[in-house]
């Protein structure tokens, strides 16, 4: 496999910037999915709606053992998430926010 060289930082920001400004502007969740099927392989997007199907589990106080017995995703993974959920970016946080109904998300 040939490698590339390493990118700038600057460059490499700009690239997630980029991405970033494509997703936000996508309306529909079917264009989303669209979306992520043709910028990943199956594998990330497996891996990506894993660690997102544990967060909603991990928010409610569900012990790591139990969220893998429902859910198959490895310790390992749910660890990752959680970790993410408390020293992140908060972009979980913000998602999960959104996905509230107006009226709850005003309560918080």
């Amino acid at each position: 496999m040939k490698r590339r060289p390493a990118a700038e930082p600057q460059a490499i920001h700009a690239s997630i910037q980029a991405l970033s400004r494509a997703l936000a502007a996508l309306n529909r969740p079917e264009d989303v999915r669209a979306f992520l099927e043709d910028l990943c392989t199956p594998s990330e997007l497996e891996a990506m709606a894993d660690r997102w199907r544990v967060v909603p589990l991990l928010l409610k106080g569900v012990p790591y053992r139990e969220i893998h017995d429902l859910t198959q995703v490895s310790v390992t993974t749910i660890g990752r998430v959680a970790r993410t959920l408390e020293r992140g970016a908060g972009g979980y946080a913000v998602a999960i926010q959104q996905q509230q109904p107006a009226r709850s998300r005003a309560s918080h």
